[in-house]
């Protein structure tokens, strides 16, 4: 279901949200939900380079996966 949520903006900050939709031909909201869900994207998943430099630290992908073990044979707490 949909949720509303109100923002207080500055000035400033209103016309600079304002020019950059006007600029994407968007409404003020359809902009800020893009901008936030972007960010969003942008800090929670890894880069393609990030992702090669993880697959590559064996020690990482070998505490990883002990730690499965463990989990899957209900070893150790886990909160």
């Amino acid at each position: 279901m949909s949720k509303t949520v109100t923002l207080k903006l500055s000035d400033k900050t209103y016309q600079r949200f304002l020019t950059l939709a006007e600029r994407e031909n968007r409404s003020l909201a359809d902009f800020i939900k893009t901008a936030a869900l972007r960010y969003i994207n942008a800090e929670q998943f890894v880069d393609g380079f990030e992702m090669d430099k993880i697959h590559d630290n064996t020690e990482l992908n070998g505490s990883l996966k002990r730690g499965a073990e463990d989990a899957e044979a209900g070893r150790g707490r886990f909160t």
